[in-house]
């Protein structure tokens, strides 16, 4: 979808949709905020970096987990620069047990980034903050309108499923470019903080009532299985490799590999998916690769 998709902006033209007024939905969804709001440790906070942390933790991963890792990470890497000056051991051992390791490696390059042209803080714009590593236009909305209370159109799951819900309650398969509409047009708001807030909550609140409207989206997709998968080998030899400070030999680390595999009832993994997921790990910047050594950054 084009940046400009993204930009607040009003448009009456939009309502009423089906039997809903402009006013009335956001009425209902401040309603429906205050009834269901969640205290959670990075809201109300102006540390755009800190905000940055827990939207890209966010990403795939349950509230209930990334409590347990945001403030651990920001113990460890206080502030933007602190995090580019870290090394991606330190930052990948943090992230274990979050999943997605790429997310960890690309928050790193997002910090190096903003630490390299002397700021101390997070771009103030969309376009500044998206053309970070890993910085996607919802995550760009995040900061902005969480950090920085500035309008913004924030694209997310729980998001979709309120919009969906209230005004496409009958349709199927709807795509985001019917949805943005509406949510720029309702991000012009005095508190986009609050309202971003009041749209997460009612939207969770939502999936635990058991109705899902975001099945409607054509964005839903069941999240394929883990277990077994390239990615928990993938996984599994990060931090294989991380557990060895000095780095460790290719054959050793191919049997801890095969160990883990075998604790888990499977067969050892083929060679050259092994070395296939080497050369995955080493060009994406995870491990480095001296002669028959497998190391990560320290």
């Amino acid at each position: 979808m084009a940046k400009d998709a993204y930009r607040v902006r009003r448009n009456e033209a939009l309502w009423p949709c089906g039997e809903m007024t402009r006013e009335a939905f956001v009425a209902r969804v401040w309603e429906e905020g205050v009834e269901h709001g969640r205290d959670l440790p990075w809201r109300g906070i102006d540390d755009a970096y800190a905000v940055l942390v827990s939207e890209v933790m966010l990403q795939q991963t349950q509230v209930a987990r990334v409590e347990r890792y945001w403030t651990r990470f920001l113990e460890e890497f206080p502030t933007v620069h602190a995090l580019a000056e870290g090394s991606t051991a330190q930052v990948l051992a943090l992230w274990q047990g979050l999943g997605y390791n790429r997310r960890a490696l690309a928050l790193k390059r997002a910090a190096e980034q903003v630490a390299a042209t002397g700021a101390h803080e997070l771009p103030r714009s969309f376009d500044e903050l998206v053309a970070l590593p890993g910085v996607g236009p919802a995550t760009a909305a995040g900061v902005l309108a969480f950090a920085y209370q500035q309008p913004a159109v924030y694209v997310e799951t729980n998001v979709r499923a309120v919009f969906i819900h209230e005004l496409f309650p009958n349709a199927n398969k709807v795509p985001d470019a019917d949805l943005v509409p509406y949510m720029a047009d309702a991000a012009d708001t005095p508190d986009p903080r609050g309202w971003n807030y009041a749209l997460l909550d009612y939207g969770a609140a939502l999936k635990r009532s058991g109705v899902n409207p975001t099945r409607a989206s054509t964005t839903y997709a069941r999240q394929s299985a883990f277990e077994g998968s390239r990615r928990q080998k993938r996984a599994e030899l990060v931090r294989i490799v991380l557990d060895a400070s000095a780095g460790i030999a290719r054959a050793a680390a191919k049997e801890l590999l095969d160990a883990a595999e075998a604790a888990r009832g499977r067969g050892p993994v083929e060679d050259d998916l092994f070395d296939s997921i080497v050369r995955d790990l080493a060009r994406e910047g995870f491990l480095c690769v001296e002669g028959d050594v497998l190391a990560v950054e320290r």
